[in-house]
């Protein structure tokens, strides 16, 4: 699958790849290097099961046949909703083996989210769990191809554990068993990656999402490499590392910033966390003598009242990543002490532009910034209503291009015209001010979007759905700061007669198919919304009357 109607300029693609940054290699063929460079070394280790390079190499053969057995090449897209387990990894490289494009789903996304992606992207198929966090993702499953009918839906579901009886739901484990292929699906090509080229899409990633339902991310072989390599650059990653994927894999910041890719690309262990408790997460550290791992702020307290006991021997732990929100500078600077480990702030997007503070950074840049660019070619601009740049020191929206930043979401032309300026720089709608070291200080967003310990919660698909309670006639949701999340978020409502609870709304929103993790935290009454002068809610009064209650 090649998009090109949004991508880099023939001139723009040729001077990455004579910066190095492109390296015109697939993650099909890659992994194949991995196995000859690394062979016995331990890649993947998922509680009592592990795997080599070369076992993981194999295991990919096997999955990606299976796979071709059911239909699947070259450019169908999968959406992949899986929890942290080998599987994942898995199911990733035995995609890639075959030019597939694995479409990232994150484990809390229900009937809305899926339905949504499986719309946009034409999905053929499906990967999911049989139940985890006791939620059964075969239900769902069911109810997402009943939405969209024959033709229209996933032809295959692919169940990690027991499929059930459902027609179209296939075992996982039985695509490693496949039989050779029939004349309908021929053997996997000698090429490692289905024929793919390296510009060609190798992934889809999900956006926040501040309109409502998330935009496919488009990312190439060339640009989703290097930006995994670069990371593993900055943060030394070799074959001693070993990392902890203790974040949903699935999400771009544990994935490959550097995570799991930017590990597996530097010959390391990648091992997976099946929780992100720091009982779950110490027990992993000490057992595998785990050096690097990623966290969101609301994990960081949870990590430091655990360490407090002084029951565990995190002596390997070198270095602990945070991002997916702005981390406060007072936990930043507790943090490191509390671990014994080097604290690094990472600012990013699944978009493209990545942030990090670098390790050999004063302690005071990396308590109180967010790091700054990645890359030697990432253009930033930093400007203020009109699009003008600001002096430095001085707060204004980011705008961005370079080697690994998307041009245009997947199908999505309407948003793109205004996404991007004319000359191709990205508009994030984060609020920054750039210091003269060049490290970002975030200061808010212009989007409406609440970032909720990671997660991105766009407001208005919240509203939407509050507006289906038969007692709410309107509604505004506001993120308030909140020590725990970031943010947490509050929906205020308007009624005709008696107003909900929290947990009818809770209840409510559950039955409409949204994630649970947008359900507001709470629900406040108010006669009637305040409006600005030019008749938009006014959601800083808003937040301001909760302030004041």
């Amino acid at each position: 699958m090649t998009d090109t109607q949004h991508t880099w300029s023939a001139a723009e693609s040729a001077r990455y790849r004579a910066a190095g940054h492109w390296q015109g290699v697939t993650f099909g063929a890659r992994l194949r290097q991995g196995a000859t460079e690394h062979g016995g070394r331990v890649a993947l280790v998922d509680g009592d099961r592990r795997w080599t390079y070369a076992e993981l190499d194999s295991e990919a053969d096997l999955v990606a046949q299976g796979l071709r057995g059911l239909g699947i090449g070259r450019g169908d897209r999968v959406v992949v909703q899986l929890p942290n387990c080998a599987e994942f990894v898995l199911v990733w490289f035995a995609l890639q083996r075959i030019g597939a494009v694995p479409v990232h789903a994150m484990p809390a996304h229900r009937r809305r989210e899926i339905g949504h992606l499986v719309r946009v992207s034409g999905a053929v198929a499906c990967v999911v769990p049989d139940r985890h966090a006791r939620f059964d993702y075969r239900e769902l499953m069911r109810s997402v191809r009943a939405e969209h009918g024959p033709g229209r839906s996933p032809r295959t579901v692919i169940v990690v554990g027991d499929p059930g009886q459902e027609s179209g739901f296939v075992p996982f484990d039985e695509l490693r068993s496949a039989p050779p292929s029939t004349a309908d699906a021929p053997p996997v090509p000698a090429s490692d990656d289905g024929g793919a080229d390296p510009s060609d899409v190798a992934l889809l990633l999900l956006s926040g999402g501040t309109t409502g339902l998330p935009k496919l991310i488009p990312r190439t072989h060339d640009d989703y490499a290097y930006n995994a390599r670069a990371c593993a650059e900055v943060c030394v990653l070799d074959t001693e590392t070993v990392y902890l994927a203790v974040l949903p894999i699935g999400f771009n910041f544990a994935f490959a910033c550097p995570g799991v890719l930017g590990t597996l690309m530097a010959g390391g262990t990648v091992v997976v966390a099946p929780d992100p408790s720091p009982q779950t997460a110490f027990a992993l550290i000490e057992r595998e003598g785990v050096t690097l791992t990623s966290l969101t702020p609301p994990l960081v307290t949870h990590w430091m009242d655990e360490a407090a006991s002084g029951s565990w021997d995190l002596g390997s732990l070198a270095v602990v990543q945070v991002g997916g929100a702005r981390l406060p500078e007072e936990h930043a600077r507790k943090l490191g002490p509390a671990l014994g480990v080097t604290v690094q702030q990472v600012f990013g997007m699944a978009e493209g532009l990545i942030n990090l503070t670098r390790l050999n950074d004063p302690e005071d840049l990396v308590c109180a910034t967010q790091g700054r660019p990645l890359s030697p070619d990432d253009e930033i601009l930093v400007v203020d209503a009109d699009g003008r740049p600001v002096p430095d020191g001085t707060p204004g929206e980011l705008l961005t291009r370079g080697p690994y930043t998307l041009r245009g979401y997947y199908r999505a032309e309407e948003h793109n015209r205004t996404a991007f300026t004319p000359d191709g720089h990205y508009r994030t709608g984060d609020v920054v001010r750039r210091l003269p070291t060049g490290h970002l200080v975030v200061v808010g967003r212009i989007k409406d979007q609440i970032n909720r310990g990671g997660e991105k919660i766009a407001a208005v698909e919240v509203e939407e759905q509050l507006l289906t309670h038969p007692a709410i006639t309107a509604a505004a949701l506001v993120g308030v700061e909140d020590e725990r999340w970031g943010e947490r978020t509050v929906a205020f409502v308007v009624c005709s007669g008696p107003a909900p609870g929290a947990r009818e709304v809770a209840a409510h929103l559950k039955e409409r198919g949204l994630a649970g993790y947008k359900t507001p935290d709470e629900v406040v009454e108010v006669p009637g919304l305040p409006l600005t002068a030019v008749g938009k809610v006014d959601k800083a009064a808003l937040a301001q009357q909760l302030l004041r209650s």
